[in-house]
């Protein structure tokens, strides 16, 4: 274990004053815990918000400013509405929506309506796309409009009834509908006479009713989607604002997808919890960022890595450091970046934390220490890479390692630590241990490693099985293989991840084999990739081999693949890259690769 990033008992006594700072909120959330009922739901806390801050701001979003009481009001003409229309408890309706008021808005109504919201990836497109709504089998769709096109295309190969498919105007509907596109029915316009009041049916809901399904790509092909009940909610929102420690006056600046758990749950949780506002951003932009927090004033801003590395890279400013930020939140800030961004940018608190959006086991940098994801208690047992397995010993029981050294992360399944799982009963059994300490016990399985850097404090080590992360997004490998291989020009295809210097996560590299005779067209690939895959899925190199090699059970020989990487003295096959802005893929020159290690390239 490197010197550095080694937590010692002295630096958790320099990080004491921020944990007696949160006693307050420390104890109300034991209260909020304590005081735990059945009949909760994120409606309800909804309510309780706005009882106590109804005229304040809770939405920014570009020039817009809704308060607390607004932006209940509109969500409960949108719930009242989908009552009409004969959404009731226990249904999923699909929201497809990029970052606006409307998307939280929409997310609430569905919620207080009684349904669980699915909520899609908006850079899903193609078969993918179609495939996590038809998982789910949803009884309608609201889509803004700035998705119909990705969402028309897939629009035969749903199951939603065509009259209950709707579409919210990109533009500031609350004080003009709009028009929506043809063959979508305006869900602001028609919701426009409905009641403003809360519904009687948000009061009977429990903390066990489905509040939304997030997804994930997991370790398996096409995504999973993750469940989410009220009580992971509500438990979230009672005790995530220990951590974040916000009061009303906060501002949070949230450019993080709404569709993932971070952003929805973690960041705008505590926002809620808090009675705090939100500034949402339809986009991370790395130019406009420092005018944004200055323009609103925030106090909080919401990360993954990437984007610390995108503000790093931004040429210096005499400015740099003069703002409004008092602590950001997020995961994915490399240790090679940490002191950088933290120094340059002055910011006084990193709360880096660990977590996943089905998952039962978390850590937050509560002492604002430097490179961990925080303090906890994990229980790390060792894992054979080249077997891709976890080792038992001789009495049949996992190896917890030692300190120091990176294990797989494991979550004890208990009543006050539950996995939910997924909609598919098989993925959910699948990321399950069982009998690993003792017989008859039950863990989740985080897929991650992790090292203790003492004091109970953890740094991240790196994803197993067939993923990677790349632009805070972690990619599925089996689903890119699955794509790419249909492509009427490829026979086989193995892909997997690798490092570029300079970047967090490792970048998409597929190993395609052609088909007998025919020569791939690299721009045509390139466009099929487009239009089939998440953006940040696509590959960023493509290794033209002959034959897949494989083991004797018939596994790609990844780690061979891996090893020899996109370099073109290293690799023995043509390598071709897309670069940024790139419309195709063009042959890998040394000359390229060296700008590309040089991060000429902004990947």
């Amino acid at each position: 274990m490197a010197e550095e990033y080694r937590i010692k008992p002295m630096d958790l006594v320099t990080g004491i004053p921020n944990v007696i700072e949160r006693i307050p909120a420390i104890y109300r959330a034991a209260k909020a815990m304590r005081n735990k009922q059945e009949y909760d739901s994120m409606g309800l806390a909804v309510q309780r918000t706005v009882a106590k801050h109804t005229d304040r701001p809770a939405i920014h979003y570009q020039d817009r400013m809704l308060t607390y009481a607004q932006y209940n009001a509109e969500a409960n003409k949108l719930a009242h509405y989908l009552k009409t229309q004969g959404v009731k408890r226990g249904d999923v309706v699909a929201l497809f929506m990029q970052n606006r008021p409307e998307f939280l808005i929409s997310f609430t109504a569905i919620a207080k309506a009684g349904a669980c919201a699915a909520l899609l990836n908006n850079t899903q497109t193609g078969k993918v796309l179609a495939y996590s709504i038809n998982l789910v089998k949803p009884v309608a769709a609201i889509v803004g409009e700035e998705l119909v096109a990705p969402f028309n295309e897939i629009r035969g190969d749903i199951k939603i009834p065509e009259d209950q498919i709707y579409s919210i105007a990109d533009a500031d509907v609350q004080k003009d509908p709009g028009q929506v596109p043809q063959g979508y029915r305006n869900i602001i316009e028609l919701a426009a006479d409905q009641s403003s009041e809360n519904l009687a049916e948000t009061n009977s809901l429990t903390r066990a009713d489905h509040l939304c399904y997030i997804y994930t790509s997991g370790t398996t092909g096409m995504p999973k989607a993750a469940i989410t009940d009220h009580n992971r909610f509500c438990s979230m929102i009672a005790g995530i604002n220990v951590a974040m420690n916000l009061n009303k006056n906060d501002v949070y600046y949230l450019a993080l997808p709404l569709y993932h758990a971070t952003g929805l749950l973690a960041c705008w949780g505590s926002v809620l919890a808090s009675g705090a506002s939100v500034v949402i951003r339809r986009k991370f932009s790395a130019s406009e960022f420092w005018e944004d927090i200055n323009k609103y004033q925030a106090t909080i801003f919401g990360y993954v890595g990437e984007m610390c590395r995108y503000l790093l890279n931004q040429p210096p400013k005499p400015t740099d450091g003069q703002h409004t930020l008092k602590k950001i939140f997020g995961n994915g800030l490399r240790p090679g970046i940490w002191q950088d961004f933290k120094t340059r940018f002055k910011i006084p608190h990193i709360l880096e934390f660990y977590g996943a959006s089905e998952g039962n086991t978390g850590f937050i940098n509560i002492f604002n220490l430097d490179n961990t994801v925080g303090v906890g208690r994990a229980t790390l047992v060792k894992y054979d890479r080249e077997k891709d397995e976890v080792v038992r010993g001789s009495d049949g029981c996992l190896i917890k390692v030692a300190k120091g050294e990176p294990g797989l992360l494991l979550g004890e399944i208990t009543d006050s630590t539950p996995f939910i799982g997924y909609t598919q009963k098989d993925k959910t059994e699948k990321a399950i241990l069982r009998d690993v300490f003792k017989k008859g016990d039950a863990w989740f399985n985080t897929g991650d490693l992790l090292r203790n850097i003492g004091c109970s404090h953890y740094q991240f080590v790196d994803r197993l099985g067939d993923t990677y992360r790349w632009k805070g997004e972690n990619v599925s490998t089996t689903q890119v293989e699955n794509i790419l291989s249909g492509h009427p020009d490829i026979a086989d295809c193995v892909v997997y991840g690798v490092e570029i210097p300079g970047t967090n996560g490792k970048a998409g590299m597929a190993a395609v084999t052609p088909k007998e005779g025919v020569s791939l067209k690299f721009s045509e690939i390139y466009d099929y990739a487009q239009k089939n895959l998440p953006t940040y899925a696509v590959p960023i190199f493509l290794r033209l081999k002959q034959n897949a090699e494989t083991t004797g059970t018939f596994k790609y020989k990844k780690a061979d693949l891996k090893k020899e990487s996109y370099a073109v003295d290293s690799c023995p096959d043509p390598v071709y890259v897309a670069l940024p802005k790139a419309s195709e893929y063009v042959a890998l020159t040394k000359e390229l690769q060296q700008g590309i290690d040089n991060s000429e390239y902004s990947f």
